[in-house]
C-alpha cells in the first residue's frame, strides 16, 4: 500500500483568505437573483470552505447583456493587438504577484498539491496569459488571387460573446487556457467554473479588473452545470462554446448548441490513454513515466495513462519496479511538500473510483497493490495497480479519472497497435522504445491527438492539444487555439482595367 502521511497542523496554517464568493458580472461582484448559495467542500477533510452565490438563468442572462454590450459598444474589440497586448501583460504579471493565493485556492477547492501549484500551474498560467498577450498583433488575414476579374483578401474578425465552461482538475490552467486567447482575438465572454472549484476564478477577475481589462469583457457565474451551465450552452445570443470535462455532458453541450442558435462548439473530452512501452526501453525509466502517467495529479487529468501495455520480455520487471514505486507513492495533506498526491476533488468522484476498483475485482483483474481509500476524513485513495486486464472490462475502457493502473501484456507491435486503437476515445498516447522505426510507426498508426515519445505530459504553450474520436474536437495552445475565436470574413472586389489579372 502507499506510504500515507497525513502532514502536520504547520501546514493548515496555510489555509488561504477566501475574499471572493459572489458573481462577477460587468466589472462588479454581485450576489445572484435568487440570493442563493452553494457550498464549496474542502476535499481534505470534507469541511465547508465557503459559500459561493448559486447562478443561474438569469444571472447567466445579465452576465451576457454585458458581454454583449461590451463586444457591440465597448473598446476591447477595438483596441489593437498591442494594446490588448499590453493589458494582458499586466493581467500576467498581476498573476504572477498572486500566485501563492490562487494556487491556495485551488488546493484547498481540488486537493491539488500546493507545491505543485505553485511550481507548475501558476508559472503555466503566466506563460499562457503572455503567450497569448504576443499572438493579440500577430493575427493577419490573406490576399487572394482569383480566377476571374475579381481580387480578395481575407479578414480574422473576433467571433463575439463566447461561453467558456472549465472543468475541476486543472482550475487555473484550463480557465487561462479558454480566456487567453478569447481576450486575444477581442471577444467578450462569460466563464463558467465547476462547482467543485468555484474560487480561484472569482480571484481571477478580480485581477482581470485590476490589469484594466473593460467592464463586461469577463465575467463569471458560478453555479452548476444543471442550470447555469445549461443556460450558457442553449442561449441564443452567446455566439461560440467551448468546454472541457467528460464525454457524456460535452454530448449535451453540443445538443444545446443545436438546438439553440447553432453556434459553434469546442470540445476537449474525456480519455483513456495508453502507454506502450516496447522490450528495449530502460525499465527504471519506463516504470516512473508510468507511474506519474497515472498518479500526476492523482489521476485526474484527461491524458492519463491507465492502459499499459508493456511487451512480455520486460514485462515481469516492469510490474515489479512499478509496484515498489507506487508503495513508496506519499499520499497526504496536500499542503505539505512531503505528499505526492492529495485527495480526490470530492466525494461524488471519490466513490465512483472505488466503485471501479470493486468492478476490478468483481471482473477478475487482479489487484496487486492499494486499492482502498484511508484516512478517517478526506477523499484520499491509494495508488492502485491491476494486472490481467482484459480489453473488455470496464476497467479498460471506461475514463476512471483517479489513480489505478489497468496492466496488459502484448507480444508484437502490430498487436499493441490494435490494443492501444480499441478505445472509443483518442486523446493521447505514449511510446517508450529506443528503436526510432517503432517510434515513428506507433505514433503514426494510433488515432489520437498527441503522442509522446519517451516522455508523458509534454505539453508546450505553442503545441495544439485535443482530441480524436469521443475525444472532442478544437484544439487548446498555439495559434490553433486562438484562431478558434475568429471568424473568417472574405472581401471581393471587381479589377477593371487591370494588365494582368
Amino acid at each position: 500500500m502507499a506510504n500515507h502521511y497525513n502532514g502536520s497542523s504547520d501546514f493548515f496554517a496555510k489555509m488561504p483568505e477566501i475574499k471572493f464568493t459572489k458573481l462577477f458580472i460587468n466589472g462588479q461582484f454581485v450576489d445572484s437573483v435568487s440570493g442563493k448559495t452553494f457550498e464549496t467542500i474542502d476535499p481534505r477533510n470534507g469541511e465547508v470552505t465557503a459559500r459561493v452565490a448559486e447562478g443561474d438563468k438569469e444571472d447567466v442572462d445579465l452576465a451576457v447583456k454585458a458581454a454583449r454590450h461590451a463586444f457591440d459598444h465597448g473598446p476591447w474589440p477595438r483596441l489593437s493587438g498591442s494594446e490588448r497586448g499590453k493589458i494582458m501583460m499586466k493581467f500576467a504579471n498581476l498573476i504572477e504577484e498572486h500566485a501563492e493565493e490562487l494556487a491556495a485556492l485551488d488546493t484547498v477547492d481540488a486537493g491539488k498539491l500546493f507545491a505543485g501549484g505553485k511550481a507548475v500551474d501558476i508559472p503555466h498560467v503566466i506563460d499562457i496569459i503572455r503567450y497569448y498577450a504576443g499572438a493579440a498583433d500577430k493575427v493577419h488575414g490573406e490576399v487572394l488571387k482569383m480566377s476571374g476579374k475579381f481580387q480578395a483578401h481575407t479578414l480574422r474578425e473576433p467571433i463575439g460573446v463566447v461561453g467558456l465552461i472549465i472543468p475541476w482538475n486543472f482550475p487555473c490552467t484550463l480557465l487561462s487556457l479558454k480566456t487567453g486567447p478569447a481576450l486575444a482575438a477581442g471577444c467578450t465572454m462569460v466563464v463558467k467554473p465547476a462547482e467543485q472549484t468555484p474560487l480561484s476564478a472569482l480571484y481571477y477577475a478580480h485581477l482581470a479588473k485590476l490589469a484594466g481589462i473593460p467592464d463586461g469583457v469577463l465575467n463569471v457565474i458560478t453555479g452548476y452545470g444543471e442550470t447555469a451551465g445549461a443556460a450558457i450552452s442553449s442561449h441564443m445570443d452567446i455566439d461560440k462554446l467551448r468546454f472541457t470535462g467528460s464525454t457524456e455532458v460535452g454530448r449535451k453541450v453540443m445538443q444545446a448548441a443545436a438546438a439553440s442558435n447553432l453556434k459553434p462548439v469546442s470540445l476537449e473530452l474525456g480519455g483513456k490513454s495508453p502507454l506502450l512501452i516496447f522490450d528495449d526501453a530502460d525499465v527504471n525509466t519506463a516504470s516512473s513515466l508510468a507511474l506519474s502517467g497515472v498518479l500526476y495529479n492523482k489521476g485526474e487529468i484527461c491524458v492519463a495513462s491507465s492502459r499499459v501495455y508493456v511487451q512480455e520480455g520486460i514485462y515481469d520487471e516492469f510490474v515489479k519496479q512499478l509496484v515498489e514505486k507506487a508503495k513508496s507513492w506519499v499520499v497526504g495533506d496536500p499542503f505539505d511538500p512531503k505528499v505526492c498526491q492529495g485527495p480526490q476533488v470530492d466525494k461524488k468522484q471519490f466513490e465512483k473510483i472505488l466503485y471501479y476498483i470493486e468492478q476490478g475485482k468483481r471482473e477478475g483483474a487482479t489487484l496487486l497493490t492499494g486499492g482502498k481509500a484511508f484516512s478517517n476524513k478526506g477523499f484520499y485513495i491509494e495508488p492502485t495497480i491491476f494486472v490481467d486486464v482484459k480489453e473488455d472490462m470496464l476497467i479498460a475502457q471506461d475514463e476512471i479519472f483517479g489513480p489505478v493502473f489497468g496492466l496488459m501484456k502484448f507480444k508484437t507491435i502490430d498487436e499493441a497497435i490494435e490494443r492501444a486503437n480499441n478505445t472509443r476515445y483518442g486523446l493521447a498516447a505514449g511510446v517508450v522504445t529506443k528503436d526510432l522505426n517503432v517510434a515513428n510507426t506507433v505514433s503514426r498508426s494510433i488515432r489520437a491527438g498527441t503522442i509522446w515519445i519517451n516522455c508523458y505530459f509534454g505539453f508546450d504553450v505553442g503545441c495544439p492539444f485535443g482530441g480524436y474520436k469521443m475525444s472532442g474536437f478544437g484544439r487548446d495552445y498555439g495559434f490553433e487555439a486562438l484562431y478558434e475565436y475568429f471568424h473568417i470574413k472574405s472581401v471581393v472586389t471587381p479589377i477593371y482595367n487591370s494588365p494582368w489579372l
